[in-house]
């Protein structure tokens, strides 16, 4: 086993259990680690030792290269939960079928363990006051010793941390208790269908000359069809522009199905490239342990930049003679982000980054505990300045789907968001969780704020099936015809959400309830909408929060 291999082994097998309760009657004593045809066993206690001390046993000083502080922090941290719901919660979560899906792929990493004996060392452990700990559920293990596949193991690593636990677990929670009383839903028209019009798509090219940065942008637009009668039937002005954000190594085409549906209706939309954090910039990127490498740390200040800069130059297209004049409502725009490109659509929205906090955090040495956003966010640290305000007046209103928020705009900095703002979360995303990166930024939030939750949404979900990066990814992803009630789902809240824009507010305003979700939802994708949180969940919150 490589040293790389073995410390990603290591952090995996803790971020792996890392969620999970304390302690049975009968407990398991030996772990055994297996690679191929290799194996090597190691007492628990001795691992337990080292977590508490830093000590290592005789036996452990062969991974002394491994076994560093960033595995003790991770092997030392617990989930604290609510002791007064633990029952209900756990009783809950095992029924859905998010548990069945994880509780597969651990049985799988612990092959001398039956799905029973996973099921039955999580309700055990989880019935302990104490927290969750990793080293606490590989003693509720019946048995004298635990088998680990590594390789398994490994390629569970990104999905396993303590953040998507959380989310994992809240999951049957928030499908009960975000849940509306209405019945029946009943609307003159179905938003989500397409509109009026051809759509037709052409690329342009910006160069910002300033920044150095070559910015590709698809425009989506509507041009007039005619009936039968000979009217035109395509609305008279452009609307609002609409503006898409693309998330981290990702392109501009991942929401062009949403891009395409929107420009029917007779908007006018534009999805640009971030040449710092595409698809050809991961590609490039060198991988180590610092965010820093993967990103540039000035990623988080061109983002914004990138829009506001495309803004200026669609607005002297707007005033030009020609193909483009009129098209361009500059002075009324929407932004539509995904993952980074959410978190993007939230900086120009007014939220202020506020580095000093995210510097704390990022301070941490357990960082290989964190979810992928919460790891890649801390490039942003090394940033000079305390506090950044990259919003633009332009924008209206923003819908920020699975957003990278993490701790990046600090505790208050979201409460600078004045205008009308919708965010998207999925309970079983394993890249940006839900509790870290949407629910509880959504309680920040200081304006008009709307909350889309997809229970066993992943984070790829809201994106277009025939995108090649949604079919290229690490971990499992629900995608394709699974999800197309969501985005059903989109289609009609987004065209509703940038109508309230305009003089037919009122007429879309009963897409914006509870009740036009409900009329979606399936019991395999419970879709909610909602404008704030019931107690209940806002109180499972403030404990996660003090993790």
């Amino acid at each position: 086993m490589t040293v790389k291999l073995a410390h990603k082994f290591l952090c995996t097998l803790a971020l792996m259990l890392g969620s999970c309760w304390a302690m049975p009657v009968s407990a398991a004593e030996r772990l055994l680690l297996r690679l191929g045809p290799f194996e090597q066993s190691i007492e628990i206690e001795d691992l337990e030792r080292f977590a508490k001390t830093g000590e290592l046993p005789g036996n452990l000083r062969s991974f002394s290269v491994v076994l560093n502080q960033d595995v003790r922090n991770i092997l030392l941290q617990r989930l604290q939960v609510d002791p007064n719901i633990t029952d209900r919660v756990i009783k809950d979560w095992l029924r859905s079928p998010a548990a069945e899906q994880v509780i597969k792929s651990l049985g799988d990493a612990l092959p001398n363990s039956s799905i029973e004996q996973v099921q039955a060392a999580i309700s055990i452990a989880a019935r302990q006051a104490n927290g969750l700990s990793a080293i606490s559920l590989l003693r509720a293990f019946p048995g004298e010793s635990v088998t680990i596949d590594v390789t398994r193991a490994i390629a569970l690593a990104l999905q396993f941390n303590p953040s998507f636990w959380e989310s994992q677990v809240l999951g049957p929670m928030l499908e009960r208790e975000l849940a509306s009383d209405t019945t029946g839903f009943d609307p003159p028209f179905n938003p989500a269908q397409r509109g009026f019009g051809r759509v037709e798509e052409q690329t342009l090219t910006f160069w910002d000359r300033q920044r150095d940065r070559l910015i590709p942008v698809d425009i989506y637009s509507n041009h007039p069809n005619s009936n039968l009668d000979g009217y035109d039937l395509t609305p008279p002005d452009p609307g609002p522009l609409v503006i898409i954000s693309h998330g981290f190594g990702a392109d501009r085409g991942f929401l062009r199905y949403l891009a395409r549906h929107l420009a029917s209706h007779g908007l006018t939309v534009a999805a640009l490239e971030h040449p710092g954090s595409n698809v050809n910039w991961l590609s490039r990127a060198s991988v180590s342990g610092n965010p820093g490498d993967l990103i540039s740390p000035s990623e988080f200040i061109d983002r914004p930049k990138d829009i506001s800069f495309l803004l200026d130059e669609l607005e002297l297209l707007n005033e030009q003679p020609g193909t483009w004049q009129g098209k361009f409502n500059t002075k009324l725009v929407s932004v539509i982000g995904h993952s980074l490109g959410g978190y993007t659509a939230l900086a120009l929205a007014g939220g202020e980054l506020q580095l000093d906090e995210l510097r704390r955090s990022c301070k941490s040495t357990d960082l290989l505990s964190k979810s992928p956003a919460e790891w890649l966010q801390c490039a942003a640290s090394e940033l000079p300045s305390r506090r950044l305000q990259l919003g633009d007046a332009r924008v209206k209103n923003a819908l920020a789907l699975n957003p990278v928020v993490g701790q990046l705009f600090g505790k208050t900095g979201l409460k600078q968001v004045a205008i009308p703002t919708l965010i998207l979360s999925g309970t079983e995303d394993a890249f940006t969780p839900a509790v870290n990166h949407q629910l509880q930024p959504f309680t920040q939030l200081g304006g008009e704020k709307y909350l889309i939750t997809v229970i066993g949404g992943t984070h790829l979900s809201v994106g277009d099936p025939s995108n090649l990066g949604i079919q290229r990814t690490l971990v499992q992803e629900r995608i394709g015809d699974d999800v197309e009630p969501l985005h059903q789902l989109l289609q009609g809240v987004s065209l509703a959400f940038i109508k309230q824009l305009t003089p037919e507010a009122k007429t879309y305003e009963p897409f914006l309830t509870p009740a036009y979700a409900q009329s979606l939802s399936s019991q395999e994708l419970p879709l909610r909408f909602n404008t704030q949180l019931p107690a209940t969940v806002y109180r499972w919150l403030q404990i996660t929060a003090r993790r």
